[in-house]
């Protein structure tokens, strides 16, 4: 992976070999520099902002949604409110938002499962590239690979072990069908030729909490939601999904350090609109997201959840989307997980 520095933070330029939008320096022209724009949208906005947020509260989607809300609510002039819609891995509050007018009202932020779900179900209720126009990936958060202490593993060659030992005898949580927690963790089965079963929950806060509970006994988790479980003894850290060890957690070797090359998965977050929005208000929105997700006081808010910020052209987002799409398909397809 590539990193570039801008005002001391780090930012993955590639995951895999696939362009990243993260490090982008933002090129789109603003509104506020065109006369004929601001013409061309006087009214907008004329009133609240409404962002969806596809999982429950308390998550990372929760926590980095609301963070947002409140600074680009003071950058428009208007409140932007945060409306949780959880259910399907995300799925149910995206779909809304496909439905919704488009004009400037509505947005969601959207986790890897945005793209993920095209190629998991047969029968979706959005086009991630008909239904939307992208806007800006906003922030990342590192993944873990961790077991409940009881689980008799003390790194991932023990797990992949213990796991062709005992097919289909090891559970696995995760935030909802198709979501990247799910997908990380089905990732390593298939490379590795195991067998576990698939629990899914309505968000990732849930499933690591059953994870500390014994429900079941392995998670892919971020960082951030995880690092205070694992030093208080509840979960144990086999290894980072990430192509170089994270700051926050530096004890935690890599997934390649562990013997898996090539099965890093970051969980990237990004806002998105219905399609035929217009043009100036894309514009104008992925401008202050841009900018303020760089900020002191929301650096600071991500860094709770081990988040770090991010953003991106609208050019580029679509590249990037498309990108993950193509690469989660594969997988998708490997582990035979297409559902109904």
């Amino acid at each position: 992976m590539d990193w570039t520095e801008e005002k001391h933070v780090r930012h993955p330029k590639h995951v895999n070999g696939v362009p990243g939008c993260a490090v982008a320096l933002c090129a789109a022209a603003t509104l506020l520099a065109s006369p004929a724009g601001v013409l061309a949208q006087p009214a907008w906005p004329a009133k609240p902002v409404r962002l969806v947020l596809p999982f429950p509260p308390g998550g990372g989607t929760d926590i980095l949604g609301r963070t947002i809300a409140l600074r680009l609510g003071e950058a428009i002039g208007q409140p932007v409110l945060t409306d949780n819609r959880p259910g399907a891995g995300g799925n149910l509050g995206t779909e809304i938002v496909a439905r919704a007018a488009p004009d400037g009202y509505t947005a969601v932020l959207v986790a890897p499962g945005f793209v993920i779900s095209p190629s998991m179900y047969r029968k979706l209720g959005y086009d991630p590239f008909k239904d939307f126009e992208p806007v800006s990936l906003v922030a990342w958060i590192p993944n873990l690979l961790a077991v409940h202490p009881s689980l008799p593993v003390q790194n991932v060659k023990d797990l992949v072990a213990y796991a062709r030992a005992n097919p289909g005898k090891i559970s696995f949580g995760s935030g909802g069908v198709g979501t990247s927690n799910h997908l990380g963790t089905e990732l390593l089965a298939v490379r590795t030729g195991t067998q576990m079963v698939h629990v899914p929950y309505k968000g990732a806060a849930t499933a690591m909490m059953d994870t500390v509970a014994g429900n079941v006994q392995v998670i892919t988790i971020g960082t951030g939601a995880a690092l205070a479980q694992i030093r208080a003894g509840k979960l144990r850290a086999l290894a980072t999904l990430t192509p170089a060890r994270v700051p926050n957690a530096p004890e935690v070797p890599t997934i390649a350090e562990a013997g898996f090359p090539g099965l890093e998965v970051l969980t990237w977050y990004g806002v998105f609109v219905p399609a035929r929005t217009p043009r100036p208000i894309v514009d104008r929105l992925n401008g202050e997201l841009s900018r303020l997700m760089f900020e002191p006081d929301v650096r600071e808010r991500l860094s709770s959840i081990g988040a770090e910020p991010m953003k991106s052209t609208t050019t580029e987002t679509a590249r990037f989307i498309r990108e993950e799409f193509k690469r989660w398909a594969e997988v998708i397809k490997a582990a035979r997980l297409q559902v109904d």
